[in-house]
């Protein structure tokens, strides 16, 4: 059998970098309104101090490869030439068996430049290519000039990998699905929450909403189609998005990705495991009462919760006691989904008034937690009370709790809040916030000082802050949706 020409491999990345030949990225990318997280990306892409390469982390559908794009297209407009930037796609079969030096050196071939240049070289879907971690180390110490990217969606063997054989080469750059913010910038919507900068510096942006009930219909269209760019942009998909979640996104991670890179046999368990907690996001779950109603061993649940968060689907969340301790034996735990569109994608679309809005809706607010890069968030449960959310600063001290309501009822009574307010009061100095339906006020409950705001406009928000700052909004001293 022959083997494949090096020829027909240097077209075919001919074929994958058409800016080439044109000049830039191809129309059907540019239309796109590129991503929040291009500037923050950017800024790393282009650093040239310390030397390392830039590993592109997410979910499948995301957008990965066009966040990829619009940086080619910014450092074109910026100045840079067309053949300086390389694309390949190490997924396609035609590069099966080549190592990533050999690639490089047809690319560069094919773009009639030599490796001593100064160039951007991306190696998408870098997960296929067998020791690639090794492979791209050398090109790191070898290459000076260039910069290496790789990207990937089997997100939990790129870290893996990254951190046992790259420290002090690559830098990771997680890109998770899309925050309500970055829904609504995507089509051009963020008029609808409005954001006064402050005068003086030290103060805090003002925003608001001038309609609440327009900004809640976006909302409720985020919890069910709102996680990937494609499902935003597509009426066909959101027509039938059981179809394109489960089988590009879910169904390649269970039946694909996860069995290939950690052996897994049983594919129908995991199925089964996943559909259940996707169900029951944001309930409280145990290994001993998922075995018993699975059938599975505790052991074995153990690992595909662990791989189902290494292939950031799901997100468990540790609990604390009243009196904000971990506890020793955690036995219990919450599960979220990492972007509540899977429910929707699973199962059915909901409206404002189903019952799993309530669920949902926390599921959302975890969701715009999740993209930060450090904070850890857990829930408090004891014998007769519960709070949502618990941010514990450095010292382990509840600096802020949250009650996440989907309604306006609990304004006017606090027995909704009964487990809030006795948390609160047990730490004096923990800031308190309720989400709810359309109202946003202060008032004091025994003298507890008692926010509340609208849950849209706090996702939003949230969002908001952690995309211009890559950070959260200070959490440890600042709550986290003040403005």
């Amino acid at each position: 059998m022959r083997e494949v020409a090096e020829q027909v491999v240097i077209e075919r990345i001919r074929a994958e970098n058409p800016w080439w030949r044109t000049g830039r990225i191809d129309t059907d990318v540019l239309n796109v309104r590129p991503r929040a997280y291009l500037r923050l990306f950017l800024r790393l892409a282009e650093m040239e101090e310390p030397r390392r390469a830039l590993l592109l982390m997410g979910p499948r559908r995301v957008g990965k490869t066009w966040l990829i794009y619009h940086a080619i297209q910014s450092l074109i407009e910026g100045g840079g030439k067309p053949g300086q930037f390389c694309y390949v796609n190490v997924q396609n079969p035609l590069y099966n068996g080549l190592p990533l030096e050999k690639l490089l050196s047809l690319a560069c071939e094919a773009a009639g430049t030599t490796v001593q240049e100064r160039l951007f070289v991306c190696f998408d879907e870098i997960q296929y290519l067998r020791d690639w971690e090794l492979h791209l180390k050398t090109l790191v110490d070898t290459y000076r000039s260039i910069k290496f990217v790789a990207s990937g969606s089997a997100a939990a063997a790129l870290k893996l990998k990254s951190t046992e054989s790259g420290a002090g080469r690559f830098t990771d750059f997680l890109l998770p699905p899309l925050t309500f913010y970055e829904y609504l910038d995507l089509q051009g919507q963020t008029g609808l929450v409005k954001i006064r900068e402050p005068r003086k510096r030290g103060n805090r942006r003002q925003f608001s909403t001038p309609d609440i009930a327009e900004l809640n219909d976006k909302f409720v269209h985020y919890l069910n189609y709102g996680g990937y760019p494609e499902v935003v942009f597509s009426p066909q998909i959101q027509a039938d998005p059981g179809r394109f979640v489960r089988g590009d996104i879910i169904d390649k991670v269970l039946m694909k990705d996860l069995p290939s890179l950690y052996g897994i046999q049983d594919i129908q368990e995991l199925n089964s495991l996943f559909q259940s907690l996707t169900y029951n996001t944001a309930g409280e779950v145990s290994l001993e009462e998922l075995s018993r109603k699975s059938g599975v061993a505790k052991n074995t649940i153990k690992r595909y919760i662990e791989y189902l968060q290494s292939a950031f689907l799901i997100r468990a969340v540790h609990r604390v006691d009243r009196s904000a301790k971990r506890f020793q034996r955690a036995t219990r735990f919450k599960v979220y989904v990492t972007n509540p569109s899977l429910y929707c994608a699973l199962f059915a679309p909901v409206g404002p008034d189903d019952p799993a809005m309530g669920s949902l809706v926390e599921t959302a607010v975890f969701a715009q937690w999740f993209h930060h890069p450090t904070i850890e968030l857990h829930y408090a449960r004891w014998n007769d009370g519960e709070v949502d959310i618990v941010r514990l600063d450095q010292a382990l001290k509840p600096a802020w709790a949250i009650e996440v309501k989907w309604s306006d009822a609990c304004v006017k009574d606090p027995r909704q809040l009964k487990g809030l307010l006795r948390f609160c009061d047990d730490h004096v100095n923990c800031h308190a916030s309720v989400t709810t339906r359309t109202i946003r006020r202060v008032k004091s409950f025994n003298k507890r000082r008692v926010e509340f705001v609208p849950v849209s406009l706090y996702c939003f928000v949230l969002g908001y802050n952690i995309i211009q700052s890559h950070i959260a909004i200070r959490a440890s001293s600042v709550p986290p949706h003040k403005d």
